[in-house]
């Protein structure tokens, strides 16, 4: 039988060249042989490969196709390197051969440009707090970071231009993530915040009796906080971490967020995007065991090396901790990178707003109780008892895909199309 069909999405994420493979369409599968399409070569980088890479990669122009022996350009190749597909169209004969070269991509890089922003150069000391005045350190700026994913691009100090408008709110970009993504944490409802005043409440945080603007609600961070297990986003008691983070119990603060996401964001579900994650970084200190009701005290990792050694790092220590959900909360290591500092002030770095809100980093067990690392009144990186009641200000990753227009200033904001 022939099949003519305009298009078809080849999913190898991880597959060899294999001469037979189920394939998803637009309406159901076919199934395809070598004398139907057969991949025949794959190089990265120059290098001669027999797979598709994960990760980061772009497909060249010095990708093509061939019909019989003989180069079809009509035939074109499009890789999708988020969802790591390779579309081919269109595809109306048997016998095609593909050729596919890819280089080492820079998304983050792409989406700096695409908001005309400009790399600080200068050695951090995170043993510092950071803003232009009154800290321990003036490292103000947009700065640049190597992960184990690739480049990524982080904000420091009292910034002024990492305002963004999305989905009728207010946010801060904490980061550029590896991927492009643009990372973003609440400041606020935009009609409320402009009436308030943008410069009162989000250029140095608002708090009265009775509401912070800068975020959505105050909650606890899990109602249960006798087992360790307690610091989870997602837990089962009696284990260090679910084995699938779509599993276990959910935490008090991740109904919080999921409720919110549904009413205020699921219209914009197609501009959210889950891949980078939220990392709930449950492995242990160095020279501690694991256990849900240990005699003495747990420390976790975010302790070991933002209190401790002064090393964040925006790495997640087991992939089993790294919830690939849409909305989430922000490191401890994600504030000490902005500028905050365990158990020291800081009233002028981004991340103040005045009163306290979670974190996503587990601290400790101790006497009984789980704690989690949050950011205080005084803009101290410190941390809390999980049944305590804190601020909730909900991070999400906005898709590299998007357009903005705007400068990222608290006047003309970047502002998502």
């Amino acid at each position: 039988m022939v099949l003519l069909i305009s298009a078809i999405i080849l999913n190898f994420t991880k597959a060899k060249y294999r001469t037979a493979a189920d394939v998803p369409i637009v309406s159901g599968t076919i199934n395809y042989s070598a004398a139907d399409l057969n991949i025949v070569a794959i190089t990265v980088d120059g290098k001669s490969v027999d797979t598709i890479p994960e990760g980061y990669y772009e497909l060249t122009d010095e990708s093509y196709c061939t019909i019989d022996g003989e180069l079809d350009d009509s035939i074109k190749l499009f890789y999708d390197r988020e969802m790591q597909k390779l579309t081919v169209t269109p595809f109306t004969t048997k016998g095609t051969k593909c050729y596919l070269d890819f280089i080492k991509g820079d998304p983050a890089k792409e989406t700096l440009d695409k908001l005309d922003l400009v790399v600080t150069e200068g050695t951090l000391n995170f043993n510092n707090t950071s803003c232009s005045s009154g800290c321990e350190e003036q490292t103000v700026g947009l700065y640049e970071e190597t992960t184990s994913k690739g480049t990524t691009y982080y904000f420091r100090g009292d910034v002024e231009n990492n305002y963004l408008e999305f989905a009728g709110f207010y946010w801060r970009i904490i980061r550029i993530n590896e991927d492009g993504s643009i990372r973003i944490i609440f400041s606020g409802e935009k009609s409320v915040v402009d009436q308030v005043g943008k410069e009162r409440v989000l250029a140095n945080g608002y708090n009265d009796s009775s509401t912070n603007y800068m975020q959505i609600q105050t909650s606890k961070y899990n109602s249960s906080f006798g087992r360790s297990e307690n610091v989870g986003f997602r837990y089962f008691q009696g284990q260090q971490r679910p084995n699938d983070t779509n599993s276990g119990i959910v935490s008090t603060i991740k109904g919080v967020l999921d409720s919110w996401y549904n009413i205020n964001l699921q219209t914009y579900d197609s501009m959210i995007i889950n891949t980078s994650g939220f990392c709930n970084d449950r492995e242990v200190a160095n020279g501690f065991s694991w256990s849900s009701q240990p005699s003495g005290t747990i420390y976790y990792r975010a302790y070991e090396r933002v209190k401790d050694n002064k090393i964040p790092s925006f790495d997640c220590s087991n992939i089993n901790d790294l919830y690939t959900t849409k909305i989430g909360l922000i490191t401890a290591d994600e504030v000490a990178y902005a500028g905050g500092k365990y158990s020291t002030n800081n009233y002028s770095y981004y991340l103040f707003t005045g009163n306290e809100y979670w974190t996503i980093s587990p601290f400790d067990f101790l006497n009984g109780v789980a704690f989690v690392f949050n950011v205080s009144l005084n803009g101290i990186l410190n941390y809390s008892d999980v049944s305590n009641t804190s601020g909730v200000r909900p991070v999400i990753n906005i898709s590299s895909s998007i357009t903005v227009t705007g400068s990222g200033t608290i006047n003309d904001p970047y502002v998502v199309q």
